[in-house]
């Protein structure tokens, strides 16, 4: 017997169970996106999740989907994407990639592509086929930021806190 390890997580189940995580950071009742922006050497750049700005408290905003609109998340809430992106305080994003739990929406789009970001591995698709899903990836596919399901495998990972 060898001795080496042959049951340690690949980079991508890595980076996409701290996508994950970093999720479940949000009080988002109904979806909890997270997202992590990785260097091409596989380094954590710079993590988010969906939640209202600095200094907006989540008592004094609503967290409805349903409602005329200022009675819903909707004109408050910060993508997880957009987050990641604004918690970064290094230099450039360029040539990044990015895991997310779920695929961007046409508004994190433009600033996936405007700072950079070249790979998208997205866990989640359920928007598929809307206008919002199908004007991000007419822009990934302009931008040549390319877009990746994730293919884990399956395995469940216990984390105790």
């Amino acid at each position: 017997m060898s001795g080496k390890r042959t049951d340690y997580i690949s980079w991508d189940e890595y980076f996409m169970g701290v996508a994950q995580l970093s999720g479940m950071r949000s009080k988002d009742p109904n979806t909890q996106v997270g997202a992590c922006i990785v260097s091409s050497d596989n380094k954590i750049l710079s993590m988010g999740y969906n939640g209202f700005p600095n200094g907006c408290s989540d008592e004094d905003y609503p967290w409805e989907r349903d409602g005329e609109g200022m009675e819903t998340k909707y004109p408050f809430v910060t993508h997880g994407e957009l987050n990641a992106i604004l918690n970064y305080r290094g230099g450039s994003l360029e040539g990044t990639k990015m895991y997310v739990s779920l695929f961007p929406c046409n508004e994190c789009a433009k600033a996936i592509i405007q700072c950079g970001i070249k790979t998208v591995v997205y866990d989640c698709d359920k928007y598929d086929g809307t206008m919002e899903n199908r004007a991000s990836k007419k822009m990934f596919d302009s931008a040549g930021v390319v877009y990746i399901p994730y293919s884990g495998t399956g395995r469940h990972i216990h984390i105790q806190v």
